[in-house]
C-alpha cells in the first residue's frame, strides 16, 4: 500500500481514535481486553481502509467496521479468535491517553449498557454520540423508523435496569 493512502489513514484514525475507545469501553470488562479489542479494530479498519469509497463520513464507516468487529469478536470468544501480532503492520501511530475514570452515574449507565443485547449496545453508543436517525440506521444497516423504534424499546429497557 502506498505511504499516502497510510499517512492519511493513521490521520483519520489518530483523529477518530475516541470512536473505537468507546466501543471498546462498551464491549469490554478490563483494560487488557480493551487493549486487545482496540488492537483489532484497528487491523480490520487498516485492512478495509483500501475499499472504503467515501459514501459517507469516514466516522459513519469507522463505527460500521469498529461495531462489527467487536460484535464478531465477542460472539465468537468461546470458539477461540486469533488476533493479528501488532507486530505484523508497518504503520504505528500515537494513541491519547485513555483515562477510564468516571464518575458514579455514569459507571451506573455503562454497566446498564452492558447487560443489553449486542445490537442495542452499538445503537445506544450511536444515540448518545448524537448521531442523527439517518445515519444511525446507515450504520447499523436498519431503517431509520426501525432504529427509533428500537431506541425508544432500549430507553425502557435502560429504565427497567437502573430503577428496578
Amino acid at each position: 500500500m502506498n505511504t499516502t493512502l497510510e499517512k492519511k489513514f493513521i490521520n483519520l484514525l489518530e483523529e477518530h481514535q475516541n470512536i473505537v475507545h468507546k466501543i471498546c469501553r462498551m464491549y469490554t470488562y478490563d483494560a487488557d481486553a480493551h487493549k486487545d479489542l482496540f488492537q483489532e479494530i484497528t487491523i480490520q479498519l487498516w485492512k478495509a481502509y483500501p475499499k472504503f469509497r467515501e459514501e459517507s463520513k469516514f466516522s459513519t464507516w469507522m463505527y460500521r467496521v469498529a461495531l462489527n468487529t467487536a460484535i464478531t469478536l465477542y460472539r465468537k470468544k468461546k470458539r477461540g479468535v486469533q488476533t493479528l501480532p501488532w507486530e505484523n503492520f508497518d504503520f504505528k501511530m500515537s494513541a491519547e491517553g485513555y483515562d477510564s475514570t468516571l464518575d458514579d452515574n455514569l459507571k451506573l449507565m455503562y454497566s446498564a449498557i452492558k447487560e443489553l443485547n449486542d445490537i442495542d449496545k452499538a445503537l445506544v453508543l450511536l444515540y448518545l454520540e448524537d448521531k442523527p436517525y439517518t445515519e444511525i440506521s446507515e450504520t447499523l444497516g436498519i431503517s431509520e423508523v426501525n432504529a427509533r423504534v428500537k431506541m425508544n424499546r432500549v430507553k425502557t429497557k435502560l429504565k427497567r435496569i437502573l430503577n428496578p
